[in-house]
């Protein structure tokens, strides 16, 4: 059986090009060492891919005493995954390379509660698919709110979207004919972090997310905790308030019902900040030029947000928290209650654990999507199935000489 047709092979050679795209230009030895594979080995698998002009050779690396080591790249014209984030009332769109760049974006409106959503979904994504570049596409990522049961199953349940088993997965994958893995987006941005933001430098971190909702992808050990039904992480409907406010999952007093994006304008009309058909851009606005109720309001959340994270942390012992979304925006607001109830919520020998608070975009979340299909190659205990062993078959063909002209 020759070197290429082995199966180990294959994984191994995209495992290489995922660690490029995740990390930069490396060494041979640094790649064989991260990789846990021999040096002879990874000097053929590197030579393999040199030909198939997937990996460029770069410069020397400085020298510590020695032949200094060459320096390896990534080709950036080596296939492209597609990310879509889907919400209530649209949809954001990414191509990405392997290297996690994105390479365009777009966004579309969508109704999430028609009758005809996955058919619409279906059309948006081949009209985004369409509109790309020839090389060929490894696989189509999808980060939605809501429990996923499996990633390369994808039937969806969401409070936010109104969805009960819907077949996404499935569904995608017929009409596309191409790999589809379906996942909750905050656990796909923790994905993202964990291959390409500061989830690089640790193994143990939480990903939250404020916003419309709230969120956690939790990692642990460097694998990204989904739970018995994918649900594991929704801090939004952590019980903090007795008998507040009704959460859209019908709950009362529900963490996000208190501090989503939707309670806080609906407190900040009870409070007369906000008045008529004001929203969140008008109560951030109001916070930025001074009005000190306006302020009071993100504070109030940060420090409901702080408590509730400390007991987090608490029980799993994170190295960093890094928190996105659209509500970091206001975070200048929301640091004022977060920081003192974070900390002074703490033990002592926890209250050192780093805070992270990253710039938002929209297209983060497809961006994170993406990186679903970016991740296979690291998917030891197979979360995306067959749709994973796919994705790995299709970068594989994309090495081969003349692939990827599709």
């Amino acid at each position: 059986m020759s070197l290429r047709s082995n199966s180990r092979t294959d994984v191994n050679r995209s495992a290489i090009l995922a660690r490029l795209g995740a990390q930069g230009p490396l060494s041979r030895a640094d790649l064989a060492r991260t990789l846990s594979v021999s040096p002879a080995l990874m000097t053929q698998l590197i030579k393999d891919l040199l030909v198939d002009g997937l990996v460029l050779e770069l410069d020397h690396s400085p020298s510590q005493g020695g032949r200094p080591a060459r320096m390896l790249g990534l080709a950036t014209n080596a296939g492209r995954a597609i990310g879509v984030k889907v919400v209530a009332d649209h949809v954001a769109f990414v191509e990405v390379g392997l290297d996690g760049t994105v390479l365009r974006s777009a966004r579309e409106p969508f109704d999430a509660a028609a009758s005809t959503v996955l058919s619409d979904l279906t059309t948006l994504l081949r009209v985004f698919i369409a509109g790309g570049s020839s090389k060929r596409v490894l696989g189509v990522g999808v980060g939605l709110p809501g429990n996923v049961d499996q990633q390369g199953i994808g039937v969806v349940d969401s409070t936010q979207l109104g969805w009960s088993k819907v077949p996404v997965g499935s569904t995608l994958r017929r009409e596309l004919s191409l790999p589809v893995i379906v996942e909750n987006n905050v656990n796909a941005l923790a994905v993202a972090e964990r291959l390409y933001g500061l989830g690089r430098k640790h193994e143990n971190f939480l990903v939250v997310t404020i916003g419309t909702g709230v969120g956690a992808g939790i990692v642990v050990d460097g694998v990204v905790l989904r739970g018995a039904g994918g649900g594991a992480g929704e801090i939004g409907h952590t019980p903090v308030i007795e008998g507040g406010a009704t959460c859209t999952c019908g709950n009362v007093g529900c963490l996000e019902a208190q501090i989503g994006e939707s309670a806080l304008v609906r407190t900040a009309h009870q409070r007369g900040v906000l008045n008529g058909a004001s929203g969140i851009d008008q109560l951030m606005a109001a916070a930025d030029s001074g009005d000190a109720e306006a302020a009071r309001i993100f504070s109030e959340a940060g420090h409901l947000l702080g408590r509730t994270l400390a007991g987090i942390v608490h029980m799993l012992d994170p190295e960093i928290i890094v928190i996105l979304g659209e509500g970091t925006a206001a975070w200048s607001h929301w640091s004022f209650g977060f920081e003192p109830a974070l900390r002074s919520s703490l033990i002592p020998s926890r209250r050192g654990v780093g805070v992270a608070v990253e710039s938002w975009q929209d297209e983060s979340w497809a961006q994170g999507a993406a990186a679903l299909v970016l991740a296979t190659p690291f998917d030891s205990d197979d979360l995306a199935g067959d749709q994973g062993r796919l994705v790995r078959e299709r970068l594989v063909e994309q090495s081969a000489p003349h692939g990827g002209t599709e």
